[in-house]
């Protein structure tokens, strides 16, 4: 059996249900990342699987170094609190 690790609320591996990790990439505002972390919510609830939300405050690894990267650590982390 797998190891478990527990993220938050909801524990993946060692035998736990099945948990859905899913979130936009990088955060291209507040208004879009907030709503895709509705739309998942309510996907997975749907379903009936717990949901651990993602996305990233500064993408490093863009095709090019000029692409938009995220918001920064700041206003990042504040967007992932709400």
């Amino acid at each position: 059996m797998t190891r478990a690790i527990k993220i938050g609320n909801v524990t993946i591996g060692g035998g736990a249900p099945l948990a859905l990790i899913a979130g936009p990439c990088v955060i291209e505002s507040e208004a879009s990342t907030l709503a895709a972390a509705e739309r998942l919510k309510l996907i997975a609830a749907d379903l009936g699987i717990a949901l651990i939300f993602k996305s990233s405050y500064d993408k490093a690894n863009r095709s090019s170094v000029t692409s938009f990267r995220g918001p920064g650590i700041t206003e990042g982390l504040r967007i992932l609190a709400r």
